[in-house]
């Protein structure tokens, strides 16, 4: 096989990192699929492949995975935050969303949407395309059965339907990528997923104004729903067919590249089952970690910005003058700019490896862009405003997400910091949908300072989490040797040999910054 190295001396004892193809090793021949067996089952592999292989296994999934995840992403985001524009284009009048009724039907959304994010751990219990069509055909049925309600009792029963569903979706997928992406990969790979929720936006916006500029025999808004809910049904058997468990199964890998996705895993964790059962014990480790709770409520305060701003903001724009079919129009260019520097800033973060710098920009100018929303009059510095405030918002999130995986040592500690984010973070919404009530119009002030207060709390804590990590690397320095000739866990990267996978707390794993 061409990708192997190969040496006529004699080869030293095989480790967790080799990789052995004649009969002088064999494989484990059953691994247990549960619990923590599954957590550190080992098959010998050698994480010495063709570099031009690995490319090309890193590139097939580029062109597979992520286009279908950022693809149901963007349905889940339009299904979920289309009420939005549906408000301006009569369902207020028609469902009689008088008083709080309207804040009711974004909070019930987000209620099931936390309870249910234990479903996080389901990526990795039950075979991922299962789960995915699953999760894709429930959250579809139910946004589209919006455009059949006729009163608010009804809508707030498929509110609260939609997200029990979708918190089985879109939580998980950072967590679903770390098991096809090293650590120094995967960044750029869950940006370009998050980056959907912009581009979802920026869809929403040009969308709904196509919709509801028409004069069809059903209500606007009825039509929007049907719309944007009914091709997340035809996602199903795509999810179903084309999403891997694993890169090993990948039908779009040949043999060799097989081989090599195999390999990267051991490189990555020290073995190749990641799929089956969870490790209860790591479950308790990764909640006892202060680096968890730093992102959860990291994710918490910039959540309070970033679910209010893309359901808030075509009635920002129509309170500004502007008609209502042009609000839904004016809605598309922030989000548009914002979907750029979330991927330019991930991949930023993940060659420096400098998250926490990140972040702390980023925070600052979301901050800035509530500020001029909450103290300016003009209309043009106010719209001006809404640029940087999606431009720090959305960017923040995306490097929020991968810096969980990133610090945390084993397939169940990354799925339970992922569980423990969303279930901490996405109570901001519950605050941040609720800061904008209608009696406040035209400049919802008291709503957009607190969201510049929770946007700038976040560089806070980006600041503080950084700190704590510089400190750790220090003592693992002192324990392990220092790393800072070379780039840790890069491909190539000599290192000690260990049974412990790279990114499992291995001898080379130092925390990102």
């Amino acid at each position: 096989m061409g990708f192997l190295t190969k040496s006529s001396q004699q080869a030293p004892p095989p480790t967790a990192t080799d990789f052995v193809l004649d009969d002088k090793v064999s494989p484990q021949p059953d691994l247990e699929k549960k619990g923590e067996e599954v957590e550190s089952a080992t098959q010998p592999h050698n994480r010495n492949v063709v570099p031009d292989i690995e490319k090309r296994v890193i590139r097939k999934m580029d062109l597979r995975i992520v286009p279908l995840v950022s693809a149901l992403y963007v349905l889940a985001f339009l299904d979920r935050s289309n009420i939005g524009n549906a408000r301006i284009a009569g369902m207020t009048k028609d469902l009689g969303l008088h008083g709080n009724r309207y804040q009711w039907l974004l909070t019930i959304f987000y209620i099931t949407y936390i309870i249910f994010e234990f479903q996080t751990l389901m990526w990795k219990i039950i075979p991922p395309h299962m789960w995915l069509a699953f999760t894709v055909f429930g959250w579809g049925l139910i946004a589209t059965a919006q455009a059949g309600t006729h009163n608010w009792s009804g809508m707030m029963a498929c509110r609260f339907f939609l997200g029990i569903s979708e918190s089985g979706f879109g939580p998980g997928i950072p967590y679903l990528l770390s098991f096809f992406y090293l650590r120094h990969e995967v960044g750029v790979r869950i940006a370009v997923f998050l980056s959907a929720a912009p581009l979802a936006t920026t869809f929403s916006g040009a969308l709904a104004y196509g919709i509801t500029s028409g004069h069809s025999h059903l209500a606007n808004w009825r039509l929007l729903f049907l719309v944007e809910g009914l091709p997340t049904i035809c996602m199903v058997p795509v999810a179903y067919f084309f999403l891997p468990d694993t890169p090993d199964q990948a039908r779009f890998l040949n043999e060799e590249e097989k081989l090599v996705a195999k390999a990267r895993g051991v490189r990555q964790v020290g073995g190749i089952e990641r799929v089956g059962g969870i490790a209860w014990n790591e479950v308790g480790a990764a909640l006892l970690d202060a680096k968890c709770w730093f992102t959860a409520f990291m994710y918490f305060s910039c959540n309070v910005g970033f679910s209010s701003l893309p359901v808030f903001l075509p009635t920002i724009l129509n309170d500004m003058g502007f008609e209502a079919i042009d609000a839904q129009g004016l809605t598309a260019p922030p989000f548009f700019v914002s979907f750029l520097i979330t991927i330019f800033s991930t991949w930023i973060a993940d060659k420096t490896q400098q998250r926490g710098y990140t972040i702390m920009f980023l925070t600052t100018v979301g901050g800035i862009g509530y500020i001029l929303l909450a103290a300016v009059e003009s209309v043009g510095v106010r719209y001006f405003g809404t640029f940087l405030a999606a431009s720090g918002i959305f960017p923040s999130i995306a490097n929020i997400l991968p810096w969980v995986t990133n610090n945390q040592g084993s397939d169940t500690r990354r799925g339970t910091g992922i569980m423990l984010l969303n279930l901490i973070g996405q109570c901001g919404p519950l605050l941040g949908t609720n800061v904008f009530p209608p009696n406040e119009r035209p400049r919802y002030v008291k709503g957009m300072a607190i969201s510049a207060a929770f946007t700038f709390f976040t560089g806070v804590l980006a600041f503080g989490l950084r700190s704590l990590l510089v400190w750790e690397n220090s003592k693992l320095d002192k324990k392990y040797g220092s790393n800072e000739d070379r780039v840790v866990n890069q491909p190539g990267a000599q290192g000690m040999e260990s049974e412990v996978g790279e990114e499992n707390y291995g001898p080379t794993f130092r925390y990102i910054l």
